[in-house]
């Protein structure tokens, strides 16, 4: 069979889409000169409803069906997604076959005139889709509003701008990556909010039958991030894929060993549950699913029941 000359890769149209989409692709071509790369834009559910409630629309998976029912038509070779929104059961026939340098995981509050979150004003509305930031952003100050807001990072960093809202919260990688990372006024620590699992991460989707292509992606593959990243998707598997409730969970690799620590409330955010898990990095999978597992045992398994039977 004659080698590929040309890949086509699918990605979302929106500015930060194309952004991520560039930087796999640019590390693709410094490793593969000779290969031409296609970009096709692909329009997602989540893309065509921006301003309607995840929740409403069908949850983890919004932004990435479409791409993978083009895969599977052999439309395009490659999917390019942002991690945090792949399922944790991707699609039968496809596989996550690269996992290039992840970006900064952490989360970063935007305000206008640069005010961190100590010195926002009792009552500051502060928006955000995300229940997970909602509830650790009423942990860290009680005393804030926490309103839905919906659109990519510059549509929300605009609502700020215009007194919409005080304040967003929005993954600093995305901001990095946008070229807009001086509009964080403060960054969180992993330890003060806990990102989504796969925040910072890209992954590079294929058919599970096309090893030629696989094989053409595996140079930019990075191992701590696959190896984080696959410990985070084991936690999010355990708690029953897309689960509703607020959680987060970010692993770190050091060397041979991976640390990775959780968190999981109930909707209001009355009832919180942290923990923490190591080991080695051969096990990522195993830790991930073993700090889930904790969490459940000190009585999160009460509510992710409650959810799950509705």
């Amino acid at each position: 069979m004659a080698a590929r000359e040309t890949l086509v890769a699918g990605t979302r149209g929106s500015r930060l889409a194309l952004a991520q989409s560039e930087l796999a692709l640019q590390a693709l071509r410094d490793v593969h000169p000779r290969l031409r790369f296609e970009v096709r834009e692909i329009r997602t559910e989540g893309d065509r409803r921006p301003d309607a409630s995840l929740a409403t629309i069908g949850g983890q998976g919004v932004f990435v069906k479409e791409l993978e029912a083009a895969l599977l038509r052999r439309e395009i070779d490659i999917a390019i997604h942002s991690l945090k929104d792949v399922p944790a059961q991707p699609a039968i026939g496809l596989t996550l076959a690269c996992f290039p340098q992840r970006g900064d995981a952490r989360d970063a509050l935007v305000t206008r005139g640069g005010r961190t979150l100590a010195e926002l004003p009792s009552g500051a509305r502060i928006g955000t889709g995300s229940s997970r930031r909602a509830v650790q952003l009423r942990q860290l100050r009680p005393d804030v509003e926490t309103a839905d807001i919906r659109g990519n990072v510059d549509t929300r960093i605009r609502k700020v701008d215009e007194g919409q809202y005080d304040a967003t919260v929005l993954a600093v990688a995305g901001l990095e990556r946008l070229g807009v990372r001086e509009r964080a006024a403060e960054v969180f620590s992993v330890d003060a909010m806990i990102p989504a699992a796969g925040q910072g991460a890209l992954v590079l989707q294929v058919r599970a039958d096309d090893k030629e292509a696989a094989a053409l992606l595996l140079p930019i593959d990075d191992a701590d991030t696959r190896h984080s990243c696959q410990a985070e998707r084991a936690f999010l598997a355990r708690l029953g894929g897309g689960c509703r409730l607020p959680f987060g969970v970010v692993a770190e690799v050091d060397g041979e060993e991976l640390r990775i620590r959780g968190f999981i409330s109930d909707a209001p955010g009355d009832r919180t549950f942290r923990a923490d898990a190591s080991g080695s990095v051969a096990e990522a999978a195993a830790i991930g699913t073993r700090l889930a597992e904790q969490l459940l045992d000190q009585g999160a398994a009460e509510f992710v029941e409650a959810v799950e039977a509705r």
